[in-house]
């Protein structure tokens, strides 16, 4: 999970890397469906590592889990092979929901605190081993199964404690495989949310390379014991693994740290390069935490006083920066802005945001505003935690923001039947003013979030210009400050090995393993 962006992006459509790898295919009807519903909450959804999925091979996925039913939904929708999962029985009797999961091969496991199931341990084992069972045969096969081994979705910046259903699965997948096919692997994924759980929010999906299994852990085990201890191996392979994936932190206000530091690296690079990058994607913004975080831990063993100094003015330069309502990049002031021409383009923007365009937006904010709303207090008295926000969200406003416009349209062909009755000149077209009218209120609906997304860039550059005109030198300060960790960050990194490589302008890219940050 990332920090808040930086600015604004343009909506974009998800990228993949690669050519999807042969095996048996997702079924297309299910990923539509649920690429539509997962655009319909995030802006931007970033894929990589598509390339690092065999071809000839089943496995399974493995992955943390901090935000509810996201984090199988874009796996599902944008994995390559057909996925299996393992969800709480609850789930598939959901209207829709358990539609499509039973419709994507998703498989119940039932739980001792879930009514519905079976009441008695026996049976709830005897269930749950056959679920097991058709996940370890469709890994076999070809297919693969997607788990998270946390065994519970959280809202912690770092891994729970991992069970071992994970790898025993892999390991009974792996007895069931044929001699003539490719052995299964496993794949972790990592998750990575901007702000999960709002609408509008980025999102990363990364299939990682196979995890590269020590001989021990490679071969059919000779007995129980052995089976149960190599488990246990396998499960601590899966901590380390993960645990380097998702970026894991001690605590979210060291993971704040590190993403202002990375955002300190990428500002202050640009300014001396006289670069404007632009905003970071989040595939960026992942690589720039992992160089902080690399750097964070091998000098923490090393020089832990220079580190602690370190966070402790990050710390201070962090509280002063968000006390302006300020990111490290808008503390320089750019060539362009001094321009004359510039304060007049930017008022004739907020002219056109705040005066025309308002007008022509007031179906879309009537019909659509109010239910957004009532669907986020619904999510946030229902959810028990902030990761349960995110997929309630999603679930009711596929169902509910359609069943509104479908009545609104009932109501006004109705009315236009009504009004045809006392007054004969008007022609009688109840379904072309039902039609209109649900076109009108969707596609209302979609300009209106646009339309907010353009009004809070607006107002942010105009509160960055006067905030920058008036306190121009507390933002000088900061500048200065800025360089100063800059600098003694990067004379602490010196000689480490960290992953990716800075490009000229700032930009972190995943071409080559770098130096110092």
């Amino acid at each position: 999970m990332a920090s808040a962006p930086e600015a604004v992006e343009t909506a974009a459509p998800p990228t993949r890397e690669g050519r999807p790898a042969a095996g048996p295919a997702p079924p297309r009807a299910a990923r539509v469906v649920l690429r539509r519903l997962l655009r319909l909450f995030f802006r931007r959804i970033e894929v990589t590592g598509v390339d690092n999925v065999p071809a000839g091979a089943g496995g399974v996925l493995i992955a943390w889990h901090p935000n509810g039913l996201l984090d199988p939904a874009l796996i599902l929708a944008h994995f390559p092979k057909r996925v299996v999962f393992g969800a709480r029985h609850g789930l598939l009797r959901w209207p829709l929901l358990g539609a499509l999961m039973r419709h994507l091969g998703t498989e119940p496991i039932y739980r001792p605190q879930d009514a519905g199931g079976p009441q008695d341990e026996a049976g709830r084992r005897e269930a749950n081993q056959r679920s097991v069972d058709a996940l370890a045969r469709a890994v076999a096969g070809g297919s693969f199964a997607a788990l998270f081994p946390e065994g519970v979705s959280h809202d912690e910046p770092r891994l729970m404690a991992l069970r071992p259903g994970a790898a025993r699965l892999y390991l009974q997948a792996r007895e069931l495989t044929p001699a003539d096919r490719e052995p299964p692997v496993v794949i972790p994924v990592g998750l990575h949310y901007d702000r999960k759980n709002l609408f509008g929010s980025d999102a990363l999906v990364e299939f990682h390379p196979p995890i590269e299994l020590p001989p021990e852990l490679a071969v059919p085990a000779a007995s129980e014991s052995e089976r149960k201890a190599q488990a246990e191996g396998l499960t601590r392979l899966f901590d380390e693994v993960l645990t380097e994936v998702v970026q894991a932190t001690e605590s979210w206000q060291l993971h704040q740290l590190m993403h202002r530091l990375r955002k300190v690296f990428r500002a202050e690079r640009a300014a001396q390069a006289l670069a404007r990058p632009g905003k970071p994607t989040m595939r960026e913004r992942v690589l720039g935490l992992a160089r902080v975080r690399r750097g964070y831990l091998e000098r923490l063993a090393s020089h832990p006083e220079e580190v602690d100094r370190v966070l402790g003015r990050v710390a201070r330069y962090d509280k002063m920066l968000r006390a302006l309502g300020l990111e490290d990049h808008e503390l320089d002031r750019r060539a362009d802005l001094g321009s004359h021409w510039r304060p007049v383009a930017l008022l004739g923007q907020a002219v056109a945001v705040y005066l025309l365009l308002p007008p022509l937006l007031v179906l879309g904010y009537a019909v659509n505003y109010p239910v957004a709303l009532a669907l986020g207090a619904l999510a946030r008295r229902t959810g028990a935690k902030v990761k349960d926000e995110a997929s309630l969200k999603l679930i009711l406003a596929a169902g509910i923001f359609p069943l509104v416009w479908l009545l609104l349209s009932l109501l006004v062909a109705w009315g236009e039947i009504n009004l045809h009755q006392l007054f004969p000149q008007v022609p009688q077209a109840p379904w072309l003013a039902g039609i209109t009218t649900f076109l009108l209120c969707s596609v209302g609906g979609w300009v209106a979030v646009r339309y907010t997304r353009l009004a809070a860039e607006t107002y942010r550059a105009l509160r960055v210009r006067l905030t920058r005109a008036r306190r121009r030198r507390t933002v000088e300060r900061l500048a200065r400050e800025r360089a100063a960790i800059y600098e003694a960050a990067q004379a602490l990194a010196e000689g480490l090995d960290l992953p990716g490589a800075v490009a000229a302008n700032g930009r972190i890219t995943a071409e080559a393993p770098g130096t110092a940050p």
